[in-house]
């Protein structure tokens, strides 16, 4: 269970990013954290899973208050938590199983991992998460010589190598064209179902959102002004998320 108690986020240039956002979210639904550039969905991504930290409130995975630990404590509690970023964070230099691998720093000896040095385990894990997501004939192939969709498999090959119970999706699909986007999106729904992991993934699109999310929340300035299921957003409620000059496309 996720929990999120007044959740605010306040910039040090005074932006409010997030104000008092609450919700909850039982284990295995997919939930799409939807609204306008800005409106704090990546911030929101971002302070759950501490690559930022909040101003206020509570955040909580299962019994960790994941917005008040530091140090090792953090380390732990990030292993149960995937990150799948919108332009990849990979390392194009290396090779693709090299990036997938990265996915274990979190149980390997630190030195080891700098040397390349992981357990023959982790890279069968390795191969078999990117034969899951499709690619496991570009494993030696260097990053930088992939597809723009081949490079979001491997961010989620990646994180599937953490053996998370819950994947953050900071806007996975807003760089791809519409049959990718799809595709990356077939792969979290897949992983979701068969795998009852968590997945909260921040979408612009309307059509995306009701054919892949069991639940929707919407972030309008930072405050949370929806929370039901994609089928619930009428014309109103697509006012209130996106305003009135937004066009409704799906």
């Amino acid at each position: 269970m996720l929990k999120i108690k007044n959740l605010t986020k306040v910039y040090e240039d005074g932006t409010v990013a997030l104000k008092d956002v609450s919700f909850e979210v039982p284990d295995g639904q997919f939930v799409a954290v939807i609204g306008l550039s800005g409106s704090g969905k990546s911030t929101l991504l971002r302070c759950i899973n501490r690559l930022i930290d909040p101003s206020s409130g509570e955040i909580w995975w299962n019994d960790i208050q994941l917005s008040h630990i530091t140090g090792e404590e953090l380390r732990r509690a990030r292993r149960q938590i995937g990150m799948i970023f919108q332009h990849f964070n990979l390392v194009d230099r290396s090779s693709v199983l090299t990036n997938v691998l990265s996915g274990r720093l979190g149980y390997v000896n630190p030195i080891a991992s700098i040397l390349g040095r992981f357990p023959p385990a982790d890279v069968q894990r390795a191969y078999a998460s990117l034969k899951r997501v499709g690619i496991q004939d570009k494993a030696t192939n260097r990053a930088d010589e992939l597809s723009g969709g081949q490079r979001q498999r491997v961010g989620i090959a990646r994180a599937l190598m953490q053996e998370p119970g819950l994947l953050l999706a900071d806007e996975p699909v807003a760089s791809l064209d519409p049959a990718l986007a799809h595709s990356i999106m077939r792969r979290l729904q897949q992983i979701n179902q068969e795998d009852n992991i968590t997945v909260l993934c921040s979408l612009h699109f309307l059509d995306l959102v009701q054919q892949y999310g069991t639940r929707a929340i919407a972030l309008n300035e930072g405050q949370l002004v929806f929370d039901g299921t994609p089928a619930e957003i009428d014309d109103q409620k697509f006012i209130e998320i996106y305003g009135r000059e937004a066009e409704r496309i799906g």
